[in-house]
């Protein structure tokens, strides 16, 4: 149980990252897609009425000119016998209907095609699309999800009316197989067939479906399903171009096998595919199991012992004058390396000013390249950011000196307070934020040394996934409105803190914000001194 005692102590900071990717990655920029799509809905009614509008205007002409034409025709040497008859031919082919094909020949489709030009330039793209379903993937792997639960609509803790059809499934999975990613293809190719086979309608054929999927199985090494799947293919479409050569490899493929492991065939599983038949492939990431555990809420190590040596505290920045009338609640998050949280850090109207600077300035975020130490985009950090200066707003000017009161540390040479809004499936991967030995060049160019702490404030409550995790030590903080985490990411020596490795999990429902600031070493020489040992 932690207890709030009256202690004086100083905080020292250090920089976190945040993670950015795909153009739509914000929320906050995605929710004006949302509006532009019902100003599109109302330019689109409007063209519907148009239309119905000018037909009913040729269906009165036809109308008439039909009743008139019956008559006419039954004698027309009688109706022409009439002089106003034969005037009002020659004006109505004269004039009439000049003025019907001019009808006819008007586009009410104008001014829709005109309202969507002016947006198109704001709709996403091809690889928007391919990013939002990579994110789908990205969840479903990190959350242990199935593609059922997806499809349906069946989050943690949501259930909701937003669907996948067989199409989309389909298109989810041919997403996964253009990239080469086979382990995924399988699993949203088996959800579209799993989907048709009961009973849903869809645009996409079986053929297609089972075309995509057999050559999947086929790659993930699963040789007598494959050819099952590839069965099913031939009896539907015995014309399929791929599907007999198919056929004929896989089983000569599975028959070579069997006889090099003096083996008998054995039946294709009868079990459906589903998350966990196949085991997902190796990346680049060496504790992606441990990370993603982390983000569930598993394989954390906090003891009983270690949860001891956690306290609660009243936080004066070592008798700051502007937290001493007012200190800050500061808990313990971690012992070692040492995690601390503030609470009430932001207050509410703080956080909607710092998000309304940030909205219109909000970009694919990046990182700093190591070897050049330029600012670049990485697919593993997939949110948007924004960088605010003290002089934007008194607000900014605030939350420095409030971030400088409490950590000690001055904020004269640390980066400008970065704004990030974490959308679908927004994350950055384990992750360090001071530069390593091999990484001389990564902050030169700011010429203030490594970032030496991080203060990471949160913005918004997520009401699943988010959290900050640290996979060295299996700790994990989950976003709290208006509170702030700070961390050291180096030694008092300069050496860096390998266990502050981090990464911001997937959000799974909900939109995140967060600001950070990164601290550098430059001009905390008397602020921190150096310690006795490397590692003090």
């Amino acid at each position: 149980m932690k207890k709030f005692l009256f202690f004086t102590s100083w905080v020292l900071f250090s920089c976190c990252c945040t993670a950015k990717g795909e153009i739509f990655t914000s929320i906050s920029q995605m929710t004006d897609l949302i509006y532009t799509e019902k100003e599109l809905v109302q330019s689109l009614r409007e063209y519907i009425k148009a239309e119905e509008s000018k037909l009913a205007s040729v269906k009165s002409w036809a109308k008439k000119l039909d009743a008139l034409t019956r008559v006419s025709t039954s004698d027309p040497e009688g109706y022409l016998a009439h002089p106003v008859n034969a005037y009002k031919l020659m004006k109505r082919l004269n004039t009439e209907w000049s003025e019907l094909e001019s009808l006819v020949l008007q586009n009410p489709s104008d001014g829709f095609i005109s309202n969507m030009s002016i947006h198109r330039q704001y709709f996403p793209d091809e690889e928007d699309e391919t990013g939002a379903a990579k994110a789908l993937m990205r969840l479903q792997d990190t959350y242990q999800l199935d593609s059922e639960a997806f499809s349906r609509g069946k989050l943690p803790g949501m259930h909701s009316s937003a669907v996948l059809t067989v199409d989309d499934c389909f298109d989810m999975g041919k997403t996964a197989y253009n990239d080469a990613d086979y382990y995924h293809a399988v699993l949203w190719m088996q959800q579209s067939l799993r989907q048709l086979d009961d009973g849903e309608e869809a645009v996409v054929s079986k053929a297609d479906i089972l075309d995509y999927l057999s050559y999947s199985v086929y790659q993930m090494g699963d040789l007598p399903r494959a050819i099952e799947l590839t069965r099913r293919l031939v009896a539907i479409d015995s014309t399929h171009q791929r599907a007999g050569g198919n056929l004929r490899y896989f089983e000569k493929l599975l028959f070579k096998q069997l006889q090099e492991l003096n083996q008998s065939y054995q039946p294709a599983s009868e079990e459906p595919i589903q998350l966990g038949t196949y085991s997902r492939p190796k990346d680049h990431l060496p504790e992606r199991e441990a990370y993603e555990a982390l983000c569930r809420g598993e394989g954390l190590q906090m003891t009983e012992a270690r949860r001891s040596h956690l306290f609660c505290r009243y936080h004066d920045g070592r008798r700051n004058p502007r937290l001493l009338l007012k200190p800050l609640k500061e808990e313990d998050e971690w012992d070692s390396p040492h995690i601390v949280r503030y609470l009430d850090i932001l207050s509410d109207e703080e956080i909607e000013k710092i998000k309304e600077l940030a909205k219109p300035r909000l970009a694919r975020a990046t990182v700093r390249d190591p070897k050049t130490g330029v600012l670049t985009t990485a697919n593993y950090r997939v949110s948007k950011s924004a960088w605010l200066e003290a002089e934007d707003d008194p607000v900014i000017e605030r939350v420095n000196q409030r971030i400088e009161d409490i950590t000690g540390l001055t904020v004269d040479t640390a980066e400008l307070l970065q704004v990030a809004n974490y959308g679908v499936g927004g994350q950055y991967e384990p992750h360090y934020d001071f530069s390593r030995k091999d990484e001389p060049d990564a902050f030169k160019r700011l010429g203030t040394g490594n970032r030496v702490a991080t203060f990471l404030n949160y913005m918004s409550d997520v009401e699943a996934g988010g959290a900050t995790v640290f996979p060295d030590f299996g700790a994990a903080i989950w976003p709290r409105k208006g509170t702030a985490v700070f961390w050291y990411n180096l030694f008092r020596s300069g050496e860096g803190d390998y266990r502050t490795r981090h990464a911001a999990c997937p959000v799974l429902v909900g939109s995140k914000w967060v600001s950070n600031k990164w601290i550098h070493e430059r001009g905390q020489e008397f602020r921190r001194p150096c310690g006795l040992t490397e590692v003090d």
